[in-house]
């Protein structure tokens, strides 16, 4: 018989809490000023014409509009927000 308690349920409680990255708004959707379109890790997309990028790289519209997303540009994957008029 051994001595000593099982401690491998104790040892495995951990886990990290999720991130909820990606786009939250898709092209030709409509958006509202503060409105989040991306989040993610780094700039992988890139902030272009009426939008924003916070500290996080967070990508947000700073203006009323319908995003889109521009694939080739020379600073690379760019969202723009173009206003509705």
């Amino acid at each position: 018989m051994s001595s000593k308690k099982g401690v491998g349920s104790s040892r495995n409680g951990r886990d990290s809490n999720a991130q909820y990255l990606g786009i939250k708004v898709f092209g030709g959707q409509k958006v509202v000023a503060g409105n989040i379109i991306v989040r993610q890790r780094g700039t992988k997309f890139k902030p272009g014409k009426n939008v924003g990028l916070g500290k996080d790289y967070t990508i947000f519209a700073t203006a009323n509009g319908i995003v889109e997303f521009v694939g080739k540009s020379k600073k690379g994957k760019l969202v723009n927000v173009i206003p509705e008029n």
